[in-house]
């Protein structure tokens, strides 16, 4: 019985994934305009102007009017962060910030880089641009595109860049030096928001790539999580000729979402079938901690998602209601565990000085409407009916997957979206917000990843089928691939494809003596240096 229920689920995603096999389509760059009225007839100015972060006396004291009238409910008795963010601990939170937080001296901090905006689209762009203070004679600096999500902001790479652009400093090599630009999404931080409907990830993307060309950048690496991490994959799929390489710290899929929960169906007993790893099934598994994961920390989302201007308006006028809504997202997806602890774990992780200036940004600034906007641009029309969501990304692509994220990734899946996998790493320790948690693991993965040099190895070849799985990469395979930009076709070789699946060339064909889609595991790589 068991047998032919097996049998016939292998054979119904089979022919599910010959039917949907997909044609040759081209992401198109476009263009788009999301400043007030209509679009000027003069062309745009595009001139880049200096900027600084600054605070008046005005501001902060009315921010301190507004937090000594905040009005405090007692929690309930022992539930520490399991219905939020705990009051009582909220109390200690905003007496620091009322009584001993330096805001001035925390704009010092932010002004140590270099800030800009410039218009496009209609609308002011803010970004940071930190450059080397010392490049060797002959060698040549990295330009590294670094985007945040939310609820963060650029301040989120502060504790990275110096990494990044000063490793000999920090006792790293300058094999590999980068200058790094962290732009605001528009609608955050100190970018001006959108004064239309329909600003998504692809209009960020574009932007954003606009901006490295204007910049001088014909050719660069981008790096993501969250919300960076659907623009990053938008810019390698618009701009694959000028993305030399994309790095991400989270791979959110919207398709394939049949063979993903048929992995998860058959992953637990046949891993090798699926391309699971021994760390895949210690992360996905029991599936019903995935779904009450997604059930406990999903509320915001719906919210965000469909009427984000409602609880926005409470969220713009209330300083300490602002950061019990953000500062709970740095609790329990650092560490979902942290939701058990009085304190939420907060502290063990980041200092308060650096999670109220990542509240500082939003409440300054007056984007947490703007901000959840982007959710409601993103998704109302439903997962996986954009363009962009559709199409594979050819880009060499990094992924650092760390244990602690909110949902795990396996590269089998990883592959059905992202066709050039060089580098895929089981990160030690971490969570969420990776550049701002483990800034050193992160910038170790993003060097590692720069150094096998944007090409696909033969180690990465080899291993293809192991880590797609036997179904996973007859799919994989399956799928016309087409380059996205002037509809080129990508050559690639499609062995297996067609009804031959334990024939010669078959992806469910091993040569090793025990079967691979049996449960023959083989070593992904952790990345080089290992990350420990």
């Amino acid at each position: 019985m068991w047998l032919e229920i097996f049998l016939a689920t292998v054979l119904g995603l089979v022919i599910y994934l010959f039917v949907s096999r997909k044609k040759e389509e081209t992401l198109l760059i476009g263009d788009g305009w999301w400043g007030a009225g209509k679009k000027p007839t003069i062309a745009e100015d595009e001139s880049i102007r200096p900027f600084t972060v600054e605070t008046s006396e005005e501001e902060i004291k009315d921010l301190h009017r507004r937090i000594d009238e905040t009005r405090f409910t007692p929690p309930l008795e022992d539930s520490s962060f399991r219905c939020g963010f705990n009051l009582d601990y909220l109390k200690k939170v905003t007496d620091y910030w009322r009584n001993t937080f330096d805001w001035k001296k925390q704009v010092d901090i932010l002004n140590q880089y270099p800030h800009f905006k410039t218009k496009i689209e209609g609308i002011d762009i803010h970004f940071l641009h930190a450059k080397p203070p010392n490049v060797p004679p002959g060698q040549r600096t990295k330009p590294l595109l670094m985007l945040h999500g939310w609820p963060g902001s650029f301040y989120e790479f502060y504790k990275i860049i110096p990494l990044l652009i000063d490793p000999k400093s920090h006792g790293l090599s300058d094999e590999h030096i980068f200058e790094v630009i962290c732009p605001s999404i528009p609608g955050y931080g100190f970018s001006e928001a959108s004064h239309k409907q329909g600003f998504n990830s692809m209009a960020a993307a574009r932007i954003f790539y606009k901006l490295m060309l204007r910049l001088g950048f014909q050719e660069f690496y981008v790096q993501g999580g969250d919300w960076g991490s659907s623009i990053g994959t938008v810019m390698a799929q618009i701009a694959p000729k000028h993305v030399k390489g994309l790095h991400l710290n989270m791979a959110f899929l919207t398709t394939n979402m049949f063979f993903r929960i048929t992995s998860l169906m058959l992953g637990r007993w046949f891993p090798g079938l699926v391309g699971f790893q021994e760390r895949d099934i210690q992360l996905l598994y029991p599936v019903k901690r995935i779904w009450s994961t997604i059930f406990q920390e999903s509320g915001y989302l719906h919210i965000q998602a469909t009427k984000p201007d409602t609880v926005g308006c409470a969220l713009n006028n209330s300083p300490v209601g602002l950061a019990a809504y953000i500062l709970e997202k740095f609790s329990s997806w650092t560490d979902l565990e942290f939701r058990n602890l009085e304190d939420g774990g907060l502290e063990k992780k980041y200092s308060l000085d650096d999670l109220l200036t990542n509240v500082m940004l939003y409440w300054v600034s007056g984007t947490i409407v703007s901000s959840q906007r982007f959710y409601r641009e993103n998704l109302m029309k439903g997962l996986g009916h954009e363009k962009h969501e559709k199409i594979p990304v050819y880009v060499p692509t990094g992924l650092a997957t760390f244990p602690n994220e909110l949902l795990h990734c396996p590269r089998s899946w990883a592959r059905l979206k992202y066709q050039n996998i060089v580098s895929y790493t089981y990160m030690p320790r971490g969570g969420h917000f990776a550049a701002f948690e483990e800034p050193a693991l992160l910038a170790q993965d993003i060097r590692q990843f720069i150094g096998r040099g944007g090409q696909q190895g033969p180690s990465v070849l080899q291993d293809t089928m192991f880590a797609t799985g036997a179904i996973g990469a007859w799919v994989s395979r399956s799928q016309d691939q087409a380059h996205l930009v002037g509809g080129r076709r990508r050559s690639t070789t499609r062995r297996g494809r067609g009804w031959g699946l334990l024939g010669p060339g078959s992806p469910l064909r091993s040569e090793s003596s025990s079967p691979a889609w049996w449960g023959g595991r083989q070593s992904i790589g952790c990345g080089d240096p290992p990350c420990v």
